[in-house]
């Protein structure tokens, strides 16, 4: 008698992992010679810069893209899109600021309460695009405006309170007394940790069952996937990884009304970049953080050949432009 697949049957045959991985090793390979391109001009320009000091400032300031961006993965490599992330962040820092109010007491309470409110924002995101059917596109767009909203309504336009040092130190300190480097920032650690689980994650039957949903959501759903669950999971963790980086933006940008301010568009300009495809069902999560990377060592070198920091916007665009044409031909090549 025959027996119904589980969702762990989506593990191919030892060869064909080979072969599959060989081809994920040539298609997100390019974003870290990119990478490494980029940060060789950077040095020839700034021959400090891959001296520790440097080099740990540069990786503190990619740290909350990066994190966006492994969170992005998530929902991109479902088949969705997340555009609330940007508010988010937006809301853990001004909602941080007024709860905290410089007081040192209530900061690891605050901290928890606002990786809560990531989560619940990812829920909800989820529950509106896999329940009520709406497209995750109009869903976060419609979040990202409540939120927007929410957060002028609630300052009049200027945030309220302060965040506490202890908070802050999250973004701006690290541990010291580490041979060669002093410093190892608490921020390049999260970046480690999140970089690390999210591998781990994309490893398990449920990235697995992601992976399978974002490439054909019908077949998974006719092999034992709960596909709603799957994609609800994926913007729960979107929401996280936007509260991880707000508490990181808050640590060293301070509060902002206009702190999270496009980084929707940098997080999904980074997967992109690293080869993540906006229909779902491929990418890999290191190369997508390594293309949050890739996007700092391009402002980083930018800016140091004097090109005006207006143009980042421009350059993400042609960036989003260019990767998506790219990764078109690719599959188109491949079938």
């Amino acid at each position: 008698m025959s027996s119904v697949a589980e969702p762990r049957g989506f593990e191919a045959p030892a060869g064909s992992r080979g072969r599959r991985a060989l081809r994920a090793l040539f298609s997100t390979g390019t974003i870290f010679l990119l990478l490494a391109v980029l940060l060789i001009w950077i040095a020839a320009l700034s021959p400090t810069f891959l001296e520790p000091g440097p080099f740990l400032a540069f990786l503190k300031r990619a740290a909350p893209v990066a994190i966006l961006s492994a969170g992005a993965y998530f929902v991109l490599v479902s088949g969705n899109f997340d555009l609330s992330v940007g508010s988010l962040v937006t809301v853990v820092v001004v909602v941080g600021a007024r709860l905290i109010d410089g007081e040192a007491g209530p900061t690891y309470a605050v901290m928890a309460l606002l990786i809560g409110l990531g989560a619940g924002v990812g829920l909800v995101n989820g529950l509106i695009s896999t329940v009520l059917r709406v497209p995750s596109f109009i869903a976060t767009l419609g979040m990202l405006l409540i939120l927007e909203g929410a957060v002028f309504l609630w300052t009049g336009g200027s945030p309220r309170g302060a965040l506490s040092e202890e908070f802050r130190t999250l973004g701006r300190g690290g541990v010291e007394g580490i041979p060669l480097i002093d410093q190892l920032p608490y921020s390049v650690l999260l970046l480690i940790a999140v970089g690390v689980g999210s591998v781990a994650l994309i490893r398990s039957d449920f990235g697995r069952q992601l992976v399978a949903t974002g490439d054909n959501d019908r077949a998974a759903r006719l092999s034992g996937v709960r596909v709603d669950a799957v994609r609800t999971l994926a913007f729960v963790l979107s929401g996280v990884s936007a509260a991880l980086a707000g508490i990181l933006l808050g640590g060293f940008a301070g509060v902002s009304a206009q702190v999270g301010q496009g980084l929707e568009f940098d997080a999904i300009t980074a997967c992109v970049l690293g080869g993540v495809v906006l229909g779902g069902g491929r990418g890999s999560v290191v190369a997508a953080m390594a293309g949050a990377l890739t996007l700092e060592a391009l402002f980083t070198l930018l800016n140091l050949q004097g090109v005006s920091g207006a143009l980042e916007d421009t350059v993400q665009g042609l960036i989003i432009i260019v990767a998506v044409a790219f990764a078109a031909y690719r599959l188109r090549g491949a079938r």
